[in-house]
C-alpha cells in the first residue's frame, strides 16, 4: 500500500480558558480532540460538520499554520511536527490553502499578476519579471481567466472569479495538496457549481489532493472520495463518500443528511 500524501494521527488542539486579574488558567477549549485521518495523493477528503464543530481548527493544525497540543503529522513521508521553521518554510509551497472569502484573501492594493506571482518569486521558482508574467499567464489559462487581466486589481472582479484567482494563486507553487476551508459557502449556487467544476478538473489534471473542509453534504458529495464528519472536535464517522451516504452508521450523519434541501416537483 502507499504511503499517504498527507497523514494524521491523534491530533489535538485545545485553547486554554484564562479568567481573572492574574490570568489563572481555569480550564480548556478542546477544539481538536484526538483525530485520525489521512489522504493519499490524488484523492480528496472532506471534512464537513456544523459551524463551531473544528474542522477550520483541524485543517489548519494539520500543516501547523496551528501549532498542536499534541499528536503526530507526516506529509510526504516527512514528520512536520518535528520541522523546525526553516524546514517547515521548504514545504510550505507544497501545502496550500483555499479560504473562505476570496476578497477578504487578495491583497487589495496589488495587482492580479502580484497576488498570484509574489510567492513565485518569494520560492524562487522564476528567476526575472518576463518569466513572473509567463507563470502567471499559464496560471490564469488554466483557472479559465483571460491573461489580459492580470494588471487588474481584485475588486474589478465578481466573487467567483476572485475565487478562481485565489485558487490559481494556490496552484502556482505546483502543490501536492490543497486544502479548500469552506472554498464555495460565500458563493451563489451557480458560481459554486462551476469553481468545484474547476476544482475537480484541476484535480484531474495537476493530479492534486485535497481537504475540502464545508458544512455542505450536497458539496462534499460531488468532490470527496472520503468524508469525515466532525463533532465537538472528534470524528465520529469516516468512511467513503457513497457508502457513508446510502448507508450513515452514526446519528449525527442521519441528522446532517436529513439537513440537505431536497428538490420537489410540482404536480
Amino acid at each position: 500500500m502507499t504511503e499517504p500524501l498527507l497523514e494524521v494521527k491523534g491530533l489535538k488542539k485545545y485553547f486554554p480558558i484564562y479568567k481573572g486579574l492574574f490570568r489563572k488558567e481555569i480550564g480548556v477549549i478542546k477544539a481538536v480532540d484526538g483525530i485520525d485521518f489521512n489522504i493519499p495523493q490524488g484523492h480528496v477528503l472532506g471534512m464537513v460538520g456544523e459551524s463551531g464543530c473544528g474542522k477550520s481548527t483541524a485543517a489548519r493544525t494539520a500543516i501547523r499554520l496551528i501549532e498542536p497540543t499534541a499528536g503526530s503529522i507526516s506529509f510526504m513521508g516527512k514528520s512536520l511536527t518535528a520541522m523546525s521553521r526553516k524546514e517547515l518554510k521548504s514545504v510550505r509551497k507544497d501545502i496550500q490553502m483555499v479560504f473562505q472569502d476570496p476578497y477578504a484573501s487578495l491583497n487589495p492594493r496589488k495587482t492580479i499578476r502580484e497576488n498570484i506571482g509574489e510567492a513565485l518569486i518569494f520560492h524562487q521558482l522564476v528567476s526575472s519579471y518576463e518569466e513572473q508574467g509567463e507563470r502567471v499567464a499559464e496560471v490564469l489559462h488554466k483557472i479559465g481567466l483571460s491573461p489580459d487581466v492580470m494588471n487588474r486589481y481584485p475588486h474589478e472582479f465578481s466573487g467567483g472569479q476572485q475565487q478562481r484567482i485565489c485558487i490559481g494563486r494556490a496552484i502556482s507553487l505546483n502543490p501536492k495538496l490543497i486544502i479548500c476551508d469552506e472554498a464555495v459557502s460565500s458563493l451563489d449556487v451557480s458560481i459554486q457549481a462551476q469553481i468545484l467544476n474547476l476544482l475537480h478538473e484541476l484535480k484531474e489534471t495537476l493530479n492534486l489532493s485535497y481537504l475540502f473542509i464545508s458544512h455542505d453534504l450536497a458539496v462534499i458529495r460531488h468532490l470527496a472520495d472520503q468524508v469525515a464528519v466532525l463533532y465537538y472536535g472528534k470524528i465520529v464517522e469516516y468512511r467513503p463518500t457513497e457508502e457513508l451516504f446510502q448507508n450513515p452508521q452514526n446519528e449525527y450523519t442521519r441528522t446532517l443528511l436529513a439537513a440537505i434541501p431536497k428538490m420537489k416537483r410540482k404536480k
